[in-house]
């Protein structure tokens, strides 16, 4: 069953896992963020990322190490993770990991009500949507093998393989169901509920 967390949002793990690896201040943890390509996991800007710090503060998870002052940079506090942090970041990881859990994105929402669509209409935007999706496939796989032959070490890409296998199984259920809506059968469906209203 799924925990009541004090900062919900997934950044926060993120935060506290690079603070588990060393203490840092945010502007470090982005930058390490988007040079480790995470960016593509947790969706960030400058502020939300200090925002998700601060209550991570406020939560106990993180505290304040040291002020850093430079005379090229403005003042910049370095943090560190405290134990209940700790903590937070195996629990939470664990939860997510171990424990699937209902999410509802909007390509769901609108397949539940695609059939208020023409189906020559629908045939199209699913046209589209596979092209798309066949870029993101052919994208994710070159990036994943520039890493590899870069050296870097399948278990640090374990979110592209899952984004990879996600993508394929779209790419495969959508263009399965624009060759479904094609058939003359669902447009003599859609013609008895929905012909003449769209």
């Amino acid at each position: 069953m799924a925990t009541r967390r004090k900062v919900s949002n997934p950044l926060a793990l993120a935060v506290l896992a690079s603070l588990l690896e060393r203490p840092m201040h945010p502007y470090e943890m982005g930058r390490q963020l988007v040079e480790r390509g995470k960016d593509r996991d947790f969706k960030f800007t400058r502020s939300s990322l200090y925002m998700v710090v601060d209550q991570c503060l406020r939560a106990g998870f993180c505290e304040e190490q040291e002020t850093v002052r430079d005379t090229q940079r403005p003042e910049r506090t370095v943090y560190r993770l405290t134990e209940p942090g700790r903590v937070e970041l195996f629990d939470w990881l664990r939860e997510l990991v171990a424990e699937p859990k209902s999410e509802y994105p909007a390509f769901g929402a609108a397949l539940s009500l695609l059939m208020v669509l023409n189906p020559a209409e629908a045939q199209e935007l699913l046209e589209r949507r596979r092209d798309v999706l066949q870029a993101q496939v052919e994208e994710i796989r070159t990036t994943r093998q520039g890493a590899l032959d870069a050296g870097v070490a399948w278990f640090h890409l374990i979110e592209e393989d899952y984004r990879l296998t996600v993508t394929e199984a779209e790419l495969t259920f959508v263009t399965r169901l624009t060759d479904d809506i094609a058939k003359p059968d669902y447009a003599q469906t859609w013609h008895r509920y929905f012909g003449g209203k769209s």
